[in-house]
């Protein structure tokens, strides 16, 4: 038992100096934002007040944060350090609920400000960003919420439960859990949304409408669809939804406006959709889907075997 005391004590003494270590370098890094960017510009006034906290949002708050635990973790404070610096946690989901803003601004900054421009620039070449971009800086209280995920979760195995520190730790891996969720649902919702509009630009005119509140983009592909008479198979491009599948045929290569466009052919709404997998339609590799919809039912091939159970997959879960 002190064998395993002492193996524990050790590897979270090696986390907690990690830990104040990486701290330091954080805070290094934002106080590049906060004294170059922030103060200056705050203080010679070349963006406006609404401007200014549009690009760099929370980001002197989460400063101010990591330098009060900074602070605890060098007087060896682990436990209420950590507890304390939670309650500011919720910095980092609103900071990351902003960024996207915040680029879009510095984009927009960047092409219309001729004196903001050149003062970024300026700030840049100093010796302290060794050659770093602003843009470089911005995630970085994002990377280090992933980072704090680990350190807490480390020195948490690491501590014996009869520890005074024990429930805060355990507090704080809860706090950091549920924000680090908290951003990447907003990661992904946007990925998501660029999904939806991407899909929707591939898409000839106005008629279909994929940007929808509440509808997640699955997947895409080509699929052969077997008609019901003896036709030739059809060769459509397929887009999966949480709601539809929307099949699709390429425009016409001379078209002058559409030549790299998908016309859309059909909507499917999934909610009366059943998926059955049907096998043995060839004697080589491949498979065959059938969908059936109230009013038409759909084959789908490929002679993919691996591409058509993926399908059959993610249309059940779909449907489900």
């Amino acid at each position: 038992v002190e064998e395993q005391r002492a193996r524990w004590e050790r590897k979270r003494s090696r986390t907690a100096k990690e830990l104040l270590e990486t701290e330091h370098k954080y805070l290094e890094q934002l106080d590049l934002v906060v004294t170059f960017f922030v103060t200056i510009l705050r203080a010679k006034g070349t963006l406006k007040p609404a401007v200014l906290e549009t690009i760099f949002g929370l980001l002197e708050s989460i400063y101010s944060a990591s330098q009060v635990l900074s602070f605890h973790l060098e007087r060896g404070n682990l436990g209420s350090g950590l507890e304390n610096f939670c309650q500011n946690l919720e910095l980092y989901g609103h900071y990351a609920e902003n960024l996207e803003q915040a680029n879009k601004t510095l984009k927009e900054q960047l092409r219309r400000n001729k004196s903001f421009r050149r003062f970024k620039k300026l700030q840049e070449t100093r010796p302290q960003f060794q050659g770093r971009k602003l843009e470089d800086l911005l995630p970085l209280p994002m990377q280090r919420l992933h980072q704090y995920k680990h350190f807490l979760k480390d020195l948490l195995e690491n501590t014996s439960l009869d520890s005074g520190d024990y429930q805060k730790l355990a507090k704080a891996v809860k706090s950091v859990s549920e924000i680090s969720q908290w951003v990447q649902d907003i990661v992904h919702k946007r990925e998501n949304s660029l999904q939806l509009l991407r899909v929707q630009k591939l898409l000839k005119g106005q008629k279909t409408q994929v940007l929808t509140p509440g509808r997640w983009y699955i997947r895409e592909g080509w699929l052969l669809v077997v008609p019901s008479k003896g036709e030739e198979l059809k060769r459509r491009m397929f887009f999966l939804f949480s709601d539809i599948l929307i099949a699709t045929k390429p425009c016409h290569p001379l078209h002058l406006l559409n030549s790299n466009k998908l016309a859309c052919q059909a909507v499917y709404p999934l909610h009366q959709c059943v998926v059955d997998k049907v096998f043995g339609h060839t004697q080589s590799q491949g498979g065959l889907l059938s969908l059936s919809f109230p009013h038409k039912t759909l084959l789908l091939m490929s002679s993919d075997q691996q591409d058509i159970n993926d399908w059959c997959q993610s249309l059940t879960a779909a449907v489900r």
